[in-house]
């Protein structure tokens, strides 16, 4: 081995000792498995929803209906199809003589909003044959609900 060949072979063992110091490394293989888990929202929660129209039917009038939704959760959710019913705050009053629809559609309602258009639909008051004195005045209710 010449001088040259020594130097070189001494630089490399210095170099080598620097870097990783001599030592050897050892490592083990191994296979594995796990899991996680997390629990979903309980849902978008409640919704309130309103049915408003204007006042002063008469027998043989409509009045067009708008559906609002409050979502007052923290999560979005979705209103299916309503379903609307009369109320009259007159026992003579028959609800009957009234019908109320909602055209509708699934309508998201975002977390913490008010007033979110969901629906719309007509209020009639039917003419009857009988009379109808017993609806002068009364008040007249939408309830809806969403399926």
């Amino acid at each position: 081995m010449t001088k040259k060949n020594k130097v070189a072979a001494l630089a490399a063992s210095v170099a080598l000792v620097a870097v990783g110091g001599g030592a050897a490394y050892a490592y083990w293989t191994t296979t594995g498995g796990g899991t996680g888990t997390g629990t979903n929202s309980a849902g978008g929660g409640t919704v309130t929803l309103h049915a408003t129209f204007a006042g002063g039917l008469a027998p043989g009038n409509a009045q067009p209906v708008a559906y609002t939704a409050d979502n007052a959760s923290n999560t979005s959710t979705v209103v299916g199809a309503l379903a609307a019913t009369v109320t009259t705050s007159s026992a003579l009053c028959d609800p009957g003589w009234f019908e109320v629809t909602a055209v509708t559609s699934n309508s998201t309602v975002a977390a913490n909003t008010s007033g979110v258009s969901v629906g719309s639909g007509t209020l009639t008051f039917l003419n009857s044959a009988s009379n109808q004195d017993a609806c002068k005045s009364a008040i007249v209710t939408i309830s809806v609900t969403s399926n």
